[in-house]
């Protein structure tokens, strides 16, 4: 989705892109910090969080705090500018603890080290 918002920026049709996407009344943003992204794909990616803004809903997952944040945005008043628009009318949901996948994958690797079998 951030390519396709990435392309229509630079053919000047983001806001028609936005538009279309606005039939949605949710977008998940999965592992938002998962992969480093560049100055442009953040650029868009705050330009959809601000275009949903008090109008459309958005679900985010994350495994950086907002404190880290700063490290998702090629800037501090970007980040500060994001999270400020996302926790507005937010309801937080923070996990602690180890993932599931990490936990399956462990115990697969035990139970495959052992000479079992994994299905």
């Amino acid at each position: 989705m951030v390519q396709t918002l990435q392309q229509a920026k630079a053919e000047l049709k983001l806001k028609p892109a936005l538009e279309r996407l606005d039939r949605f009344d949710l977008l998940i943003l999965d592992d938002m910090g998962y992969i480093k992204k560049s100055e442009q794909e953040t650029s868009v990616l705050f330009e959809l969080i601000a275009h949903r803004y008090e109008y459309r809903s958005l679900l985010i997952t994350a495994n950086q705090p907002f404190g880290d944040w700063d490290t998702l945005f090629p800037d501090k008043m970007m980040a500060v500018a994001a999270i400020d628009r996302v926790v507005h009318h937010a309801t937080i949901i923070k996990i602690d603890g180890e993932s599931y996948r990490a936990t399956f994958a462990r115990q697969n690797n035990t139970n495959l080290g052992s000479g079992g079998q994994s299905s």
